[in-house]
This record gives C-alpha cells, sequence and structure tokens, in this order.
C-alpha cells in the first residue's frame, strides 16, 4: 500500500489530533499547544490493528477449547485467592490473555509484589519484567533482598525500558508467558504525542500491551500510582481497558495488635473472571511480602491489663465478619461523648458513617437510648475496612456499651445485620462464623435466629431481645 503523507496538528499535551489549528485542545483544555505533524497513514496505525486483510471467520461457542480460559498458579496463594474470587483450587489464579492493573501509594510494595510474582509463577514459560523506574542492578538488589533464589532468577527476563516499540520488540523475541510492566505511567509511544506521561500516552500504551498478550496467549500485570483522592491515575478508561484492577493499602499501623504493625491489604475493584468480596491479606517484612493465610486473632486487641476481669473495656464488641470467603474476627470500638455543637457528629472511616447514622438511629428509636446529643467515634482495630452487613449487630452492642457504659464478655463474637425496624436479620455462612470463633476461644455467639439449629448460636430476632440476652435488661441513660 502506498504511504500517503498528509498533515494534522497534534496537541503536544495529550496527542489529540485535528485537521486544522486550534487555539485550544478540546480534549485537555490546554492552550496554544496544537503543532504542524507531517504523519504517514499506514504507519501511525497502532501495532495491533496493522493485519492482513481477509475476511474474519467465526466459530461456535461450543468449538472453543475450555483449556483456552484456564489459569496460572501465581505461587502467591492470597494474590490466586483475590484473582480468582475464591479460597483455592483450579478458579484462583491468574487467567491466560487477561490484564491486571495493580494500583497503590507509592512505597507501598507494588514493584515487590510482582517481582515476588515473577519468581514464584508456577510456569515453566519465560517471564518478563519491564521496569521503568529502575534499572538492572537496583532489580537485582531487590531480588537479593527478597530471598530469590538463582534458580528462579534464570528464568526472569528482564527490560529497563519505558519506550513500547522496545518493548514490543522484546515480547516478540522472548515471547513470555507472563509480562509485567512497572509502571504504567513510565509507558512512552512517538505515536501518542512528543511528551511522554500523558494521560493519552498510558492509555495508547496500555491498549497495545494489552492486545498483544491477548494475541499470543499471555498474561499482563501493569502497576499504576494513585491520585491523592486514593484512585489511579489517568482517566477511569485505563481502569476499563483491562480485566482485573487490585488496589494495595496499608493499615493504620495501629500498635496492640498481633502482626498488622506493617500489613498491606489486597483488594479488587474489578474482576471479569471472579468475585471481587475476596481480600489478600500481608506483611511486609525484611524478605518482603508474607502472605497472612490465618488470620484469626490479627484484628484483635491484646490486653495485658487484666481489671476488667471476664468482661472488654466500655465500648468494645467482637465481630465475625466475612471478607469472601474468609472469617475474620476483628474488634469493633466505639466510643460516645457529648455533642460539641447543636448537632452530633458522626466520625468512622473504616465503617461507612452512614451505617453508623443508621444503626444509632436504630438503637434510638427501638431501645430508647439516646444518641442524638452524642458525636460517635468508631474505629475498627487493625485499620482494616469493612463494608459486609454483619457488623451492624456488633456495631450497635460497642454503641450501646459506650454509652451506657457497660462492658460486654470477653468471650463473646457477634454477627447479624440489623434493620431499621430493630429485626436482627440472617447473613450468610452463619454456621461457618460460629465455628471459627469457636476455633479461637470464643464460648459464645449471638447473631440472629437460624432457620437450623447450629451449636453454639444464641439467636435473638430483635435488638431488645438481643441486649437482653447480654446484660439482662435494657438499662438506658
Amino acid at each position: 500500500m502506498k504511504k500517503q503523507k498528509s498533515l494534522v496538528y497534534k496537541c503536544s499535551s495529550c496527542g489529540k489530533e485535528e485537521p486544522k489549528w486550534l487555539g485550544r485542545c478540546p480534549e485537555c483544555g490546554e492552550w496554544n499547544t496544537f503543532t504542524e505533524t507531517s504523519v504517514q497513514r499506514n504507519e501511525t496505525l497502532p501495532h495491533s490493528r496493522r493485519k492482513e486483510s481477509g475476511i474474519p471467520q467465526t466459530l461456535p461457542l461450543a468449538a472453543v477449547d475450555p483449556m483456552e480460559g484456564s489459569r496460572i498458579g501465581s505461587g502467591i496463594g492470597e494474590l490466586d485467592r483475590v484473582l480468582g474470587g475464591g479460597a483455592g483450587g483450579m478458579d484462583c489464579g491468574i487467567m491466560k490473555r487477561s490484564s491486571v492493573l495493580v494500583g497503590g501509594e507509592p512505597g507501598i510494595g507494588k514493584s515487590t509484589l510482582l517481582l515476588q510474582t515473577a519468581a514464584a509463577a508456577l510456569t515453566k514459560g519465560r517471564v518478563l519484567y519491564v521496569s521503568g523506574e529502575e534499572s538492572a542492578g537496583q532489580l537485582r538488589l531487590r531480588a537479593d533482598r527478597l530471598g530469590i533464589s538463582k534458580e528462579k532468577m534464570e528464568r526472569i527476563e528482564i527490560l529497563c525500558s519505558g519506550n513500547l516499540t522496545e518493548i514490543e520488540t522484546v515480547l516478540n523475541n522472548v515471547k513470555p508467558v507472563l509480562v509485567f510492566i512497572d509502571s504504567a505511567q513510565t509507558l512512552f509511544s512517538e505515536n501518542a504525542g512528543a511528551v511522554s506521561g500523558t494521560v493519552n500516552q498510558m492509555k495508547f500504551c496500555s491498549f497495545e500491551l494489552i492486545a498483544w498478550a491477548k494475541e499470543h496467549d499471555a498474561a499482563l500485570f501493569i502497576t499504576a500510582h494513585v491520585t491523592k483522592e486514593g484512585v489511579i491515575s489517568g482517566p477511569k478508561t485505563l481502569e476499563h481497558m483491562v480485566d482485573t484492577v487490585l488496589y494495595f493499602e496499608q493499615n493504620d499501623k495501629t500498635s496492640g495488635l498481633s502482626g498488622t504493625e506493617d500489613c498491606r491489604f489486597l483488594r479488587a475493584a474489578k474482576n471479569r473472571f471472579g468475585s471481587i468480596d475476596e481480600i489478600g491479606i500481608f506483611t511486609m517484612g525484611e524478605q518482603g511480602l508474607s502472605p497472612v493465610e490465618d488470620t484469626g486473632r490479627m484484628f484483635l486487641v491484646r490486653r495485658t491489663d487484666t481489671s476488667q476481669g471476664s468482661s472488654l473495656p466500655p465500648g468494645v464488641a467482637t465481630a465475625a465478619v466475612l471478607e469472601g470467603s474468609r472469617t475474620i474476627l476483628v474488634e469493633i470500638q466505639a466510643l460516645t461523648i457529648p455533642a460539641k455543637s447543636s448537632v452530633s457528629r458522626v466520625f468512622s472511616d473504616k465503617i461507612d458513617s452512614g451505617r453508623v447514622s443508621r444503626v444509632s438511629a436504630a438503637l434510638e428509636k427501638h431501645l430508647g437510648l439516646r444518641l442524638s446529643d452524642q458525636d460517635l467515634y468508631v474505629n475498627a482495630a487493625g485499620g482494616i475496612r469493612i463494608s459486609e452487613v454483619g457488623v451492624e449487630l456488633a456495631l450497635a452492642c460497642a454503641l450501646y456499651s459506650a454509652r451506657t457504659g457497660l462492658s460486654l464478655p470477653v468471650d463473646l463474637a457477634i454477627a447479624g445485620e440489623l434493620s431499621l425496624t430493630g429485626e436482627i436479620r440472617p447473613v450468610r455462612r452463619l454456621a461457618a462464623r460460629v465455628k471459627t470463633s469457636a476455633s479461637l476461644g470464643f464460648g459464645s455467639f449471638l447473631g440472629p435466629i437460624p432457620e437450623q439449629t447450629v451449636q453454639g448460636l444464641n439467636g435473638a430476632g430483635n435488638i431488645k431481645a438481643a441486649i437482653k440476652l447480654i446484660f439482662g435488661s435494657s438499662k438506658t441513660e
């Protein structure tokens, strides 16, 4: 095909092309950024779109080999859990021909997670690690610090570049099974504008790499930084382009907890191949990220003061919540103090403040517990964010305890959904919550009345009955 030269005006900020000069770019809003550029139309097409001419062929869905959707074990159980949305088995791991975007704050451990995954992946194929942020020497020092054996290093090919043309050349030569890109902000291509690091560069380069992975039966991981608002830098279209979006979060380094001083949480915000309810828990140490398989008492405070005897301090309740398919026991802490203004306020970042307001309104309506003139402070020990509805009954008990000064038993675990009518509604996997609590030494469990008998469960139909079971009577101020 003959190359057709033409003149276009390209924005130096975002790469948008226009047939005529404009004073202001309609895409990014910048002024006086359009420059005249000579292009050859058949060369400016992305690599994945330059295909041989021919009639596209279709095939029946039944004729597709189901093994094309098979997974590769990452070698890290917590990562497999989040990627597959389950507790293990065939449905967990890295899906072939998929793309995964890993976002998180700088220094939280994204590069460490990628390098450990590259070394531990359960595949005999080649692995390519592309770094635009670190040199080859820095990667080797990181690998030595993480304790990666020389045998595993042999199969990891590294490329320290952000140039898309160089990356595609290496990809076609190496033909890796797993590709790791660190990070999206360092990718650039001449076809996406003269300025590197722009939104257009990220979208263009990421699309090309995703297309290559799908065409060559590989899996792609891309890291990306997050903004101050906690979202991945760049437009939301970058998240729409990939199959899975993972967020790396860090706890508040709360003291007094067992092993949570440097705990990291891996959550899925989007997953085309599994559930987004699972959570991966890691601890950061000298050997890098260590998966935490048995959370057990990880989010329960160890108290050396025994002056309370067999009771917790007022305002504290133990909740048995679900994170995906796993039961986690978390200490819910509540504090009520007289409001400093005419309007009460709710301070809660780990549990939705709207949920705290609804629970407090239900307590005030059905128990006569005055909370409208109180400022409410709610916290989940360990810095874990809880969104499951099963925490509501424990939250109600913690608020009641904080307001009345009555302590809950130390061996009591609680789970249940509290409706606006004061009823305690059933929650998922109630029997599993009771079993996990009993295995951790909790002698009693308070929850909704089950349809079938559950050993060790004390059921209550409404909040009044629940308070009566705990304290004997609903004393209010």
